[in-house]
């Protein structure tokens, strides 16, 4: 991975993180582009950044996530576009054991900055 690449994407895995911790999803409009979609593991595609954020209020709240990890295992960028591979992991404010995700999401460069634009990730179970 380019250090210039690793340097523009990861303020915004960062910027993700936080947003889990502090639950200020509406700081969402700084990671997906506006016309992202989501793929959770079991459920429908969710479309738009206003349904991605409710998704997320949801998600969080109801499973008591008290804070997400990401961590980039390869970028690939071509132009605008790039692609992540990576891991994450899930904690939980009751204490439970975390979980493990993989990931890919798809970047695309919307108003200057990377953004996710396709996002999909399931377990490692």
């Amino acid at each position: 991975m380019s250090p210039v690449i690793a340097q523009d994407i990861q303020p915004t895995n960062r910027l993700f993180e936080q947003i889990i911790a502090k639950r200020d999803f509406d700081a969402l409009d700084r990671v997906y582009t506006k016309d992202a979609r989501i793929l959770p593991p079991g459920a429908p595609t969710i479309s738009g950044r206003e349904n991605i954020k409710s998704f997320w209020r949801t998600a969080v709240d109801s499973l008591g996530v008290s804070a997400g990890k990401l961590e980039t295992v390869e970028f690939e960028a071509t132009g605008d576009t790039g692609f992540e591979i990576g891991r994450g992991r899930l904690d939980f404010v009751s204490g439970a054991a975390s979980l493990e995700v993989k990931f890919v999401v798809v970047w695309k460069r919307e108003d200057g900055a990377w953004k996710w634009d396709v996002d999909i990730w399931n377990t490692l179970s």
